[in-house]
């Protein structure tokens, strides 16, 4: 028998290529195997920069004598979940069902059916802690499957109909209303934590969708309280060791309530959805910090996760050689008292030491400290500031570096596109555009085939063999929409165009419910439908988002009655559980706002039309989408549809803003479009 995974593009399956485990990836010949062997399927599901899939790897998939009772008694399937979020979904909610709790590594023991009999995590390779050890797991899974087969046979019946028997409630008809927004705000000031920002306790995650929504209700209602609570949550955030203080980027979550120590992998997902948040709530606020924060972040993913082909990879793992060749999580980037002095000598060591809080006691383990930024406003050498951090940086990047998972998912790339157009645009730095369109053009040259079905990922410029997922569809067309308002690049929007109606005749249902998988999707045990925000936005309100704003590009009714279709869930959701429905909260803000639809018409290259472009975009108004090009072009001839037919005003460069079937005058001035982007109604 032989290790199958030594042709996958996950880096996650290649890493367990050379375990003497004889590993299938998920595939239906597995499951044949299972039944012509008559032995029961071990499924193991996690993903590249997990600290504790390693370990168990380690202790357990690499040990001989584990390996060789796993190949004799059962058919084991590895699965990367970021490649197939369908199946992780599906088998995640059976565990959590189960067992109460839910994780990676996820282990689970199923028939050849598919259908889940025994459920857990990470197993020890000896007893521990009231824990069983994995080889004791595999010894009562193998007894159960010989002796008591009738037994398993129904508790396997018994999870697949609890779970086919939960059905969704959409919230009725309508969409959520003023109403629904004010409670989703007061819900959230009740979790809101007051001291050190952020929602809930520990460990606590960055809520970037949940800012995101605050940012919009504050444009549109004026709310000081939602404002306050996004500008001091990411104040915080950018202060504490969840942020990489030197060389920018978010870590996945603080451990602790209170910032300080970090699960120290880097997610491309987290960083998209946090360089666009600081960028937004630069603009909302024009905080010095807000904007120093989305430019590191976004300079941190072109440095540190773009492709050669052009894309960006997943993540950067928590752990790193720590100099002795022991693998410990975090070495790359905590810092004793010791280590300071010796880069930079005692008298800037000392500094350093106060200004990033390095204590001799330490932050972390071992007398080391994660960086962070707790002191107040006080005043600081920004020069001297400026040199610690260069010379910091220059040292660590000798340091032994995390692994990095190089596969190219689709919807994360999707995020990163939208960041980086966005800030390149506010900021007026055309390179970090320049990256979002070759990310764009990896994703239609690499992962869209000729029917415009997307692939979920590709690695080293080729396309992987797993279809795309709903949040694929609704983050790339949120991305390419983004890309589309901030260059005047009307090919983008009809690429958008083209996966939004991939989603209506594929991922739609009844009384507009969202599927996480398409109708012709390999059939699982249940299909995957989950409206609420993860670490990124659900496949079902990223969506909505996207729908939305191309049918105020384009005036299409059936994309608008889709995006609305789908809010019914937040209608319902939203006043209950405001954390986990952000980015739904925030589409709904949109949708209460119109969105507003601009047009800014003048010919290319003229300041003019750049500078009411760039008002255009920076205009906070929830969802509004922009269209820059040639005015006085007929309708056929036109790159966006909002330019059909929109003239020069006294053959001028001017904007036209419409809501809700109402015009404005068009303006060819920049303040009178501000006004006209930022009233409150």
């Amino acid at each position: 028998m032989a290790n199958r995974l030594s042709h996958e593009t996950s880096p996650y399956l290649l890493q367990h290529a050379d375990n003497p485990v004889d590993w299938w990836p998920w595939s239906a010949e597995a499951f044949e195997e299972a039944r012509r062997r008559d032995v029961p399927v071990l499924l193991s599901v996690g993903y590249s920069s997990c600290h504790w899939c390693h370990v168990m790897a380690h202790e357990s998939f690499e040990n001989e004598a584990t390996a060789a009772y796993l190949n004799e008694h059962f058919v084991s399937v590895k699965v990367d979940r970021e490649e197939r979020p369908d199946v992780d979904a599906v088998y995640m909610e059976a565990v959590q069902a189960a067992t109460g709790q839910g994780g990676w590594p996820m282990t689970v023991f199923l028939n050849a059916d598919g259908e889940p009999f025994y459920f857990g995590t990470y197993f020890p390779p000896a007893p521990r802690n009231g824990m069983p050890s994995f080889r004791q797991v595999l010894e009562g899974v193998n007894s159960a499957w010989t002796e008591r087969r009738e037994e398993v046979g129904e508790v396997a019946g018994r999870i697949v109909a609890e779970l086919a028997g939960r059905s969704l409630a959409h919230g009725g008809e309508g969409t959520p209303g003023e109403e629904e927004l004010a409670q989703a705000l007061l819900g959230l000031t009740r979790d809101y934590d007051e001291k050190y920002g952020g929602f809930g306790g520990a460990p606590k995650f960055p809520a970037s969708m949940v800012v995101e929504f605050l940012l919009r209700h504050h444009a549109r209602t004026g709310s000081e309280g939602a404002l306050q609570m996004a500008s001091d949550t990411c104040e915080a955030m950018a202060r504490g060791g969840i942020y990489d203080q030197l060389g920018g980027g978010f870590a996945r979550y603080s451990v602790d309530r209170e910032w300080v120590v970090p699960h120290f992998e880097k997610m491309l997902y987290d960083n998209a959805l946090l360089c666009r948040t600081y960028a937004r709530l630069w603009r909302a606020t024009g905080s010095d910090l807000a904007r120093r924060v989305a430019l590191e972040t976004a300079d941190f993913m072109v440095r540190e996760l773009r492709t050669a082909e052009g894309g960006f990879a997943s993540a950067l793992d928590a752990d790193s050689d720590d100099g002795s060749g022991k693998h410990v999580e975090g070495a790359y980037y905590a810092w004793t008292p010791a280590q300071l002095t010796d880069v930079l000598g005692e008298a800037d060591a000392e500094f350093a030491a106060r200004y990033y809080g390095v204590t001799e006691e330490g932050t972390f383990e071992k007398g080391a400290s994660v960086l962070q930024l707790p002191q107040g406003e006080g005043v600081v050498d920004a020069a001297r500031v400026e040199s610690v951090r260069q010379r910091l940086f220059a040292a660590r990047d000798t340091r032994p570096r995390p692994e990095r998972d190089d596969k190219v998912v689709a919807a994360w790339n999707g995020l990163a596109i939208a960041a980086l157009a966005e800030t390149g645009a506010y900021f007026e730095r055309p390179d970090l555009v320049e990256r979002a369109t070759e990310a764009a053009d990896l994703l239609v040259r690499v992962h869209m085939d000729e029917t415009v079905r997307l692939a979920r990922t590709s690695k080293d410029g080729r396309v992987g063999a797993n279809a795309g997922v709903l949040e694929d569809y609704g983050d790339v067309a949120e991305g390419f929409l983004a890309l589309a308002s901030v260059t005047g690049e009307g090919v983008w929007l009809d690429f958008a165009g083209f996966l939004l109606d991939t989603v209506l005749t594929q991922f739609v249902g009844e009384g507009g419910a969202l599927y996480d998988t398409a109708h012709d999707a390999e059939p699982l045990i249940r299909r995957p439908q989950d409206p609420t925000d993860n670490a990124t936005p659900s496949g079902w309100t990223s969506a909505a988002g996207a729908l939305l704003s191309y049918a105020a590009h384009t005036g299409s009714e059936s994309h608008r009655t889709a995006a609305e279709g789908a809010l019914g869930v937040v209608k319902a959701l939203g006043p209950r559980a405001p954390r986990f429905i952000g980015w739904g909260l925030a589409v709904a803000e949109a949708l209460l706002d119109g969105p507003r639809e601009v047009a800014v018409v003048g010919p290319r290259g003229d300041a003019a039309t750049a500078e009411l472009h760039r008002t255009a975009l920076l205009g906070t108004a929830p969802g509004a989408v922009v269209a820059v090009g040639e005015g006085q072009l007929p309708d056929d001839e036109a790159e966006f549809p909002l330019l059909a037919g929109r003239p020069l005003v006294d053959g001028r460069a001017a904007a036209y803003v419409c809501r809700a079937f109402v015009c404005s005058a068009p303006t060819t001035e920049v303040d009178a479009l501000k006004q006209q982007l930022t009233v409150r109604t």
